[in-house]
């Protein structure tokens, strides 16, 4: 599976007006698309950040979407009036969520991670990561994105509610550092959002 994300920075003050609008049109643009397979967004409002995810069955099929709803994504986000910054990945491990409720929460984490340590830093996430994540309360699954190119990966875990966030940071930590060790990588930041919407349309 391939993910498309967009990370983007504003004023507050404007976030919820740009949330509304990707809640009225963003999964009707998204499911028009061949290759769709899922999509999330979620928010910092007191900071004014907003990210997205979108997934993919193919690379092809996340690039030819993207030619044809850059533009529109551009008009939702203007209102926004900030920075914004796109990638690409490869969902390399994925443990996807069949639902998330009302008030569910999202952890994301970025690293860097030299392209001969890849499958070493997949396996640590697979193998330590998720088993650690699967004894918490109210975590509803999660993934690890690379992008080997640029040797840069992310990983986004998912909660039933901010209660659950909080009780798995300290068990994430002990698992994160050991994943780090082992994967050789550079960890470079820590960020968590609200779920503002999830898409999970069921897999063929």
């Amino acid at each position: 599976m391939f993910v498309r994300t967009v990370y983007a920075t504003g004023d507050p003050a404007r976030l919820d007006r740009t949330l509304d609008g990707f809640r009225a049109e963003a999964v009707g643009l998204l499911t028009g698309q061949p290759g769709y397979r899922g999509y999330g967004l979620f928010a910092n409002r007191e900071l004014g950040i907003i990210t997205m995810g979108s997934w993919w069955e193919s690379g092809q099929a996340e690039r030819d979407s993207d030619a044809r709803l850059r533009e529109r994504r551009s008009e939702l986000l203007a209102p926004f009036g900030g920075t914004v910054a796109q990638d690409a990945w490869e969902a390399v491990v994925a443990a996807r969520p069949v639902q998330a409720p009302p008030g569910a929460w999202f952890r994301l984490t970025r690293f860097d991670i030299g392209r001969s340590q890849t499958d070493r830093a997949a396996a640590a996430f697979r193998e330590g990561v998720l088993p650690a994540m699967q004894r918490v309360d109210g975590f509803l699954g999660g993934s690890m994105l690379l992008n080997s190119e640029d040797e840069r990966g992310a990983v986004g875990l998912l909660f039933a509610d901010k209660a659950a966030l909080a009780a798995s940071r300290g068990p994430l930590a002990q698992a994160r550092a050991k994943a780090v060790a082992a994967g050789a990588a550079t960890l470079r930041s820590l960020e968590e959002f609200e779920v503002v919407l999830l898409d999970l349309p069921r897999q063929p």
